[in-house]
């Protein structure tokens, strides 16, 4: 019997295949980005330091989210497009009324002697809520923050807030401070 030759395998049109291929799936294939919320977490408490005191309850502005997404706000329904306009209204308490939050008066540079609202938006939502509408829910907190700090920009130094430079940024942080607490998701009600 003769033997068979060996039938040689190009290699070089291989390779070339396994690029065209490895092309074909980098420029095919979407990569998914992360989006979420930026939040700078509190430091931790140090173990032989106390508690701080519990927040009276003028002071807290209660927001729930249940699993078919509908808001509960100070134990009233209410619609996302209301939120900011009641959070503002919560933050600010211009009228320094009784059932909004207490403000305590506190030396801001830029400001001098300035009362500060004490007051702190408490989020909670339910484990089956949506996360595009709990962050839609903060997205309307945060913007409450932000219009408050361009409008008092704009009174004090006529320029919006992004505008500022830095340390006077910092002094209206200091007037409306971003106090945002969220709660553990619960099983609040709705879907089981």
């Amino acid at each position: 019997m003769g033997k068979r030759d060996i039938q040689e395998v190009n290699a070089g049109s291989m390779a070339d295949i396994a690029f065209l291929l490895l092309i074909f799936f980098l420029v095919t294939t979407t990569m998914d980005t992360d989006s979420g919320l930026t939040r700078m977490l509190p430091p931790p408490v140090p173990p032989n330091e106390e508690p701080p005191p519990p927040i009276k309850d003028r002071n807290v502005f209660e927001v729930l989210i249940n699993a078919q997404n509908r808001l509960l706000v100070e134990n009233e329904p209410m619609e996302l497009s209301e939120i900011r306009d009641a959070a503002k209204e919560f933050i600010e308490n211009p009228l320094n009324e009784d059932n909004l939050p207490e403000k305590q008066e506190k030396e801001i540079e830029y400001f001098g002697i300035y009362p500060v609202t004490k007051g702190v938006i408490s989020l909670q939502n339910d484990m089956g809520t949506q996360y595009q509408t709990y962050l839609s829910v903060q997205n309307e907190l945060a913007a409450a923050y932000n219009e408050l700090r361009d409008e008092l920009a704009q009174r004090k130094f006529g320029k919006k807030f992004d505008e500022l430079e830095d340390d006077k940024k910092e002094a209206i942080r200091d007037v409306y401070p971003q106090k945002i607490s969220e709660a553990e998701p619960k099983n609040l009600g709705g879907n089981d």
